[in-house]
């Protein structure tokens, strides 16, 4: 059973950070492109943060460079999202996201999303 579990939500103030977590089981995560996507009521989700398999390569929105940082421990089977200074503009619903192939074909798994909310 495909599992994506995120964590580290909550409420902080505007200048603080966060750090997100999202445990993956249920398939090979290290052959998986993760991401993040964050999504407010009334809007489409927005992708964040995306980093490839291996870890070696990496991408943000224009909104979140220099602030957020996507890591990856393939050992852990987690991807995290470490944000800092972070903003009222932040506050949304945080996805983890996987992208990969199963039995030859293109798959994508959603986590159930944490809650980031920056106000003071």
């Amino acid at each position: 059973q495909v599992q994506l579990v995120e964590s580290g939500g909550g409420l902080v103030q505007p200048g603080g950070s966060l750090r997100l977590s999202c445990a993956a089981s249920g398939f090979t995560f290290s052959s998986y492109a993760m991401s993040w996507y964050r999504q407010v009521p009334g809007k489409e989700r927005e992708l964040v943060a995306a980093i490839t398999s291996a870890g070696g390569s990496t991408n943000y929105a224009d909104s979140v460079k220099g602030r957020f940082t996507i890591s990856r421990d393939n050992a852990k089977n987690t991807v995290y999202l470490q944000m800092n200074s972070l903003k009222p503009e932040d506050t949304a619903v945080y996805y983890c996201n996987a992208k990969g192939r199963r039995w030859g074909l293109p798959v994508v798994y959603w986590g159930q999303g944490t809650q980031v909310t920056v106000s003071s």
